[in-house]
């Protein structure tokens, strides 16, 4: 019985590398489905259906209409990497009008273990409410790889290799669900 992950992914460069990422999560034993915030699949557009044939699943952007069968199996873990400075707000706060962050968002009231990797420059990361917002969710039960041990923002403008390893190794960690 294979694993799922809900990969999710917002509009900063390393979700440029996804393709990547949707490979060694699947190395690792992974059935993986993409989800990803509107203007991050407008980013991969004409990547889409290279994607969907890379996990066997749709590659979603968009909640579905209500009544309409689910098209993935049901997440063991969620892993939202890159998570933007907006999208981390977003779920802190519940607004969820992006289907990703509405996902992640549920998924702390069922219990889905949801591990998190912000990409935010140091400017953003002066703001006082990202530092709210990751406490809030560290308090919700959210791994989230930030700072000492994670992510660690870069100057704007300055691209840095995503340690995109410290998130599967903590998708990894996650204990397998009944």
């Amino acid at each position: 019985m294979s694993k799922t992950v809900y990969l999710f992914g917002s509009a900063a460069p390393p979700v440029l590398e996804v393709d990547r990422a949707v490979e060694e999560l699947q190395r690792r034993g992974w059935d993986v489905c993409l989800g990803l915030t509107p203007t991050a699949a407008g980013w991969l557009g004409d990547r889409i259906r290279e994607l969907e044939a890379l996990t066997g699943h749709p590659v979603r952007s968009a909640y579905k209409r209500p009544g309409a069968a689910d098209a993935w199996p049901r997440a063991d873990v969620i892993l939202f990497a890159p998570a933007t400075f907006h999208s981390i707000n977003a779920w802190a706060l519940g607004l969820t009008d992006r289907f990703v962050v509405g996902v992640v968002a549920e998924a702390i009231g069922k219990g889905i273990p949801t591990v998190a990797m912000p990409c935010v420059n140091a400017a953003y990361a002066q703001h006082t409410q990202l530092d709210v917002s990751v406490a809030r969710l560290r308090a919700m039960q959210v791994e989230v790889l930030y700072g000492e041990g994670g992510f660690v923002p870069n100057p704007p403008g300055e691209r840095r290799p995503y340690p995109w390893q410290l998130a599967f190794d903590a998708v990894d960690r996650v204990p397998a669900r009944d």
